[in-house]
């Protein structure tokens, strides 16, 4: 069983600049594209606890701002579990972590996801 710890420091610019454009799409009021960044760094962050952790931490945020309560409920359940799954290497690949998909599921990975993953990670992923 292969247990993850840390983002590797190549991973992490990717990572951050979801964040960074979710937070000032935002701002913005731009939800939609705020979310889509959200999105693509849970799938980026999603191998590893602690940025796993803090994607669902700031989708709660998301859904708490937004109150839609639908995403706040169906947040605080993988807020809970999801780190621990990403410690021991249980994740469903590419699942965007919403609560509009089951988070069980594995998904497809966006090609331009799938190629920085492939390039900055110590993640065997093919799709």
């Amino acid at each position: 069983m292969k247990f993850n710890t840390s983002m590797p420091i190549a991973l992490k610019p990717y990572f951050q600049k979801e964040l960074t454009e979710a937070e000032n799409t935002f701002t913005k009021r731009h939800f939609q594209q705020s979310w889509r960044h959200l999105e693509r760094a849970h799938i980026l962050g999603q191998p590893y606890p602690i940025a796993h952790s803090f994607v669902h931490w700031k989708m709660l945020e998301f859904g708490i701002k937004t109150k839609n309560t639908k995403e706040i409920i169906g947040q605080i359940p993988r807020l809970l579990v999801g780190g621990v799954k990403s410690f021991v290497g249980n994740i469903p690949l590419g699942n965007t972590g919403g609560a509009n998909v089951p988070p069980l599921q594995p998904m497809e990975i966006p090609e331009d996801l799938l190629i920085i993953i492939q390039t900055h990670s110590n993640n065997e992923i093919t799709n």
